[in-house]
């Protein structure tokens, strides 16, 4: 496992960090995840998607449905990669963006940590 690049955008004072990983099976994508958690204890949200081979998942980590993880994985699907995952960590900035402004936040900080490989 290794992280292959990251992104920062700030979108009315919430802060989206996009990091993007190498991986090749689950147990690395719950290692990494671990760790994220242990090292960004005051972000809000932390959704993720990721895609090894065949098996492929998404998680809104209680954003509302579908404006998380699902956006992140579109990247993934539309870039056509694999053994990857990207993690979009969330530090709440005081204003609701919206479904809309959610979704456009994290498909833009997936897709910025994925821009050049």
């Amino acid at each position: 496992m290794k992280l292959l690049n990251e992104s920062l955008i700030e979108i009315k004072k919430s802060k989206f960090i996009g990091l993007y990983y190498e991986v090749t099976n689950i147990d690395e994508v719950k290692n990494i995840l671990e760790v994220l958690k242990k090292e960004h204890k005051k972000a809000r949200h932390m959704p993720y998607a990721y895609k090894i081979g065949n098996t492929a998942k998404k998680s809104d980590d209680k954003e509302p449905s579908n404006t998380a993880g699902l956006p992140i994985y579109n990247i993934i699907e539309r870039k056509n990669l694999n053994n990857c995952l990207i993690v979009v960590i969330r530090y709440f900035g005081g204003i609701k963006l919206g479904a809309g402004g959610l979704i456009r936040a994290y498909s833009e900080a997936a897709n910025q940590a994925t821009l050049n490989i």
